[in-house]
């Protein structure tokens, strides 16, 4: 699967660009018809800690998926990101399955 990740205003270290595939491609185990993905991680000009979002939205054949989610790290948004995508992916599979 291929993964593009982007980050705004600021440039993501190696780690949390790792850490962000190994989790997306978790995913990809799940469903073979994932064509890719694109991460946007993005700093929030406020005073909260919770100022960090990432925003993936996942490419699937026919369809895209989307999950948005914002925390104190981006890896926690990623995260929280990422399982919303897995619940997100398992519905859309029983409805593939059901037709």
């Amino acid at each position: 699967m291929k993964v593009s990740i982007n980050s705004v205003h600021f440039k993501a270290d190696q780690k949390l660009e790792a850490f962000i595939q190994g989790k997306l491609e978790k995913l990809d185990g799940l469903y073979d018809g994932i064509v890719g993905s694109e991460v946007i991680l993005k700093l929030e000009n406020t005073e909260t800690p919770e100022n960090k979002i990432a925003e993936i939205r996942l490419l699937i054949r026919g369809n895209d998926l989307f999950a948005r989610k914002q925390c104190k790290t981006f890896e926690e948004a990623a995260d929280q990101s990422v399982d919303a995508l897995r619940k997100q992916l398992e519905k859309y599979k029983e409805k593939v399955r059901g037709k």
